[in-house]
């Protein structure tokens, strides 16, 4: 059954520092021409809150070969709970098993892509019979979704990407992950261009009504401001929330979930089919450009 098309997308993009007036398109400390006009370096698609079941799985498939026919993008962020939930004391290692084998049936949609992901809260599972099994916590988690480590960097065309780890206690990096992140933006040259993502929001609206902010949002706050010239922006997630702020220079990226209201059609707080309170199920398409400026772009879709 087709359901209603939402024609509504929100656009912000932030550039090297702040100014007190704000463009109607959001684009922040530079000439919007500049920032706007001529080719990105980078289209990327930031994807979050997928939260697959074997049941969602065609919807998902469906909906990723929508993205790639309407985006050129050279890669995939994924902004963690990948699956639906592997967090819960009574699930079993055979419906742990059941998710992770949905979400890499999905995944393969993306051919060759690049896919870059981060922890979400539920993506580890913590009732395995002891610690030692292999499908434990997070470590387990790093495996599935094929990256170096719960929290790691890369580099591609002038950019600086810092993937960070935010299930530490009360929703945090934890001392040796904050230091680690100091010494990844000491080493960075003057002005390299750097976006940060975790699975939750370090600042915005949202959490005031959902919670899910990092308790350690005034850490992260002080460090970014130390390294102004180089850090644009923080990407997120959780909240299913579609949350923008700005402060400091450095701009506040919370996307909507891919799978809106997990997969489901909503409740009485819905502002309609599918939406979690008034965000609707999304994606969003971040271009990245030479100047330092970058765009990010929520995009509802209806699959």
């Amino acid at each position: 059954m087709k359901r209603k098309t939402f024609l509504s997308s929100v656009v912000s993009s932030m550039g090297l520092l702040a100014t007190s007036s704000l463009l109607p398109e959001k684009v922040f400390g530079v000439d919007q021409q500049s920032s706007t006009q001529g080719t990105p370096v980078l289209r990327i698609l930031h994807m979050t809150d997928v939260h697959i079941t074997p049941e969602a799985s065609p919807r998902f498939k469906a909906l990723i070969r929508h993205i790639l026919a309407n985006h050129q993008i050279d890669f995939v962020l994924n902004g963690g709970d990948s699956i639906m939930a592997a967090d819960y004391s009574d699930i079993t290692e055979e419906r742990v098993d059941n998710l992770w084998a949905a979400w890499h049936d999905c995944i393969k949609e993306f051919g060759n892509r690049e896919i870059h992901s981060v922890i979400g809260n539920h993506d580890p599972w913590w009732a395995s019979p002891d610690k030692s099994h292999e499908k434990y916590g997070k470590d387990y988690v790093v495996k599935q979704l094929a990256v170096p480590n719960t929290y790691y960097s890369f580099d591609r065309n002038g950019w600086h990407f810092i993937m960070l780890d935010g299930n530490h206690e009360g929703i945090s990096l934890g001392d040796e992950q904050m230091e680690w992140l100091e010494g990844e933006l000491a080493a960075l040259e003057p002005g390299t261009p750097t976006l940060c993502m975790s699975h939750y929001p370090a600042l915005g609206v949202g959490p005031h009504f959902v919670g899910g902010l990092h308790k350690d949002f005034k850490e992260l706050k002080n460090l970014f401001y130390k390294y102004r010239d180089c850090v644009r922006g923080f990407l997120s997630g959780h909240n299913h929330l579609d949350d923008y702020a700005v402060y400091n220079g450095v701009q506040y990226c919370c996307n909507g979930s891919i799978s809106g209201f997990w997969w489901g059609e909503g409740d009485d707080a819905s502002a309609g089919p599918y939406y979690y309170l008034e965000t609707p199920p999304g994606y969003a398409i971040i271009e990245c450009y030479s100047d330092g400026s970058f765009t990010n772009q929520y995009i509802p879709h209806t699959f």
